[in-house]
């Protein structure tokens, strides 16, 4: 695979970021040439290299820092917006402290009378009555319903979907009506899936409340639910009309999830963001605490590589493929181990271990980096091995049935070259992934 040129990463903050949060100054992938200089909305211009390396425009994508409201609401935190450029599907994800104590945030994006809120029974305690606050202050006319369902990987599957149906049939919600997803991606892909699927399609509205949701899972409009014999492979792409990402609700996340959002932060460095991958390895400690300049800038700098990828390559065609680094072992291990044993990200890490061994193996990338990635997972407190349990038969039966095989041909993301580069390939050596399973596998 042909790998693309290089990216001048967009970074306008609304004000000075801490010197000890140096800020990436490029991107791997894309050229962004700037339009025009309005700091409140910069449209950029995106081009990529073709293996002539002549340039040409495929399309433009927005991200932008500007605030929402009036610079007279002294009083209120002003959120970011990245903005996901998908024509007249295009939706914004803001991003900031105490959003969810600023209603015009969500009510510009209702549409109708009705709101169906869909939770669980860990964040529903905690946020649901502020996001039903936010839904409805100053605003009588909408009615909000909910429904909370049991909090689990091993709960995102058709049975419990259908309780998402009932609720929405048994209020008589129409078409015009919106679904809120408030929790983390299990569920969001199954509020996403519901309103996907609830006559046809009705709006939806992202609150991730988990570092996984906020940085991945609810950002590009994948939705849907697991299935015994594989994760994922029951869904649809469907984009919410937004994300609205109050940062402030980490503040009860638990260490173990926390941990396990941060895998998908460290994909994004691998595979396109080299400068982001090396202020990760100066700023894990800070991330690992929490701290509010380094988790907002890792947050929103997570939301605009996803961004950019989705504008291009919304269907996952080609391009998107590449998001799902270590993906397709991980997968294995949460089907094989069972949905909820491991949280998605400690098995993504895992993943991306073994995709980076079979990556040296097939020799595409030297032992520095292959150490440096190691570190870097172990500072953030993940796995860096899958379970014994694990066999080399229980990766290849699942990973017979992942979405990206083709042809009967399984395709994988592996990390090729410097820094900041990958491929999404069939093309190499079985024995490279033969000798990677049975390094990982007892049997």
């Amino acid at each position: 695979m042909t790998s693309l040129a290089k990216t001048i990463s967009l970074f306008l903050p609304t004000t000075p970021h801490p010197s000890s949060l140096s800020k990436p100054k490029s991107l791997p992938d894309f050229y962004l040439r700037f339009r025009n200089q309005n700091p409140k909305l910069t449209r950029v211009g995106l081009s990529v290299t073709n293996p002539n390396n002549r340039i040409r425009t495929l399309s433009t994508i927005r991200a932008s820092t500007a605030s929402v409201m009036e610079a007279s609401s002294k009083e209120k935190a002003l959120p970011q917006i990245v903005e996901v450029d998908l024509g007249n599907r295009s939706y914004p994800i803001y991003i900031g402290s105490g959003l969810l104590d600023q209603p015009e945030l969500l009510q510009r994006h209702v549409h109708g009378k009705r709101v169906l809120v869909v939770t669980n029974s860990t964040v529903a305690p905690l946020y649901l009555d502020k996001v039903v606050d936010a839904l409805t202050r100053g605003n009588p006319n909408v009615t909000v319903d909910s429904v909370i369902l049991p909090d689990g990987e091993k709960y995102k599957n058709m049975e419990t979907l259908m309780k998402v149906f009932d609720k929405a049939i048994e209020s008589r919600l129409d078409r015009r009506c919106t679904f809120v997803a408030l929790g983390g991606g299990v569920i969001g892909d199954m509020c996403g899936f519901a309103a996907a699927s609830f006559l046809r399609g009705v709006n939806f509205i992202q609150i991730p409340t988990t570092v996984m949701a906020q940085v991945d899972s609810s950002v590009g409009g994948k939705t849907g639910i697991n299935h015994p014999l594989g994760k994922n492979l029951i869904g649809a792409f469907y984009q919410p009309q937004c994300v609205l990402i109050d940062t402030d609700t980490l503040n009860t996340l638990p260490d173990r999830e926390l941990a396990s959002g941060l895998a998908e932060v460290i994909k994004y460095g691998l595979i396109r963001d080299a400068e982001f991958f090396e202020w990760q390895e100066k700023n894990m400690k800070a991330l690992m605490a929490r701290d509010p300049s380094a988790m907002a800038y890792a947050i929103k700098r997570s939301c605009e590589n996803k961004a950019e990828v989705v504008s291009l390559d919304e269907k996952e065609s080609g391009l998107r493929a590449t998001l799902n680094l270590g993906h397709t072992f991980g997968h294995a291990i949460e089907t094989g181990f069972g949905y909820g044993v491991w949280l998605h990200g400690e098995a993504v890490a895992a993943g991306t271990v073994m995709a980076v061994d079979m990556s040296y193996r097939l020799g595409w990338i030297d032992d520095q980096l292959v150490k440096r990635i190691h570190n870097i997972l172990q500072q953030a407190k993940l796995p860096t091995a899958p379970p014994d349990t694990m066999t080399v038969e229980m990766f290849k039966s699942v990973m017979a049935v992942d979405k990206k095989v083709a042809d009967g041909l399984l395709r994988l993301i592996l990390l090729k070259g410097p820094l900041g580069n990958c491929v999404f390939t069939g093309d190499y050596d079985r024995k490279a992934l033969d000798d990677t399973l049975r390094a990982f596998c007892n049997s």
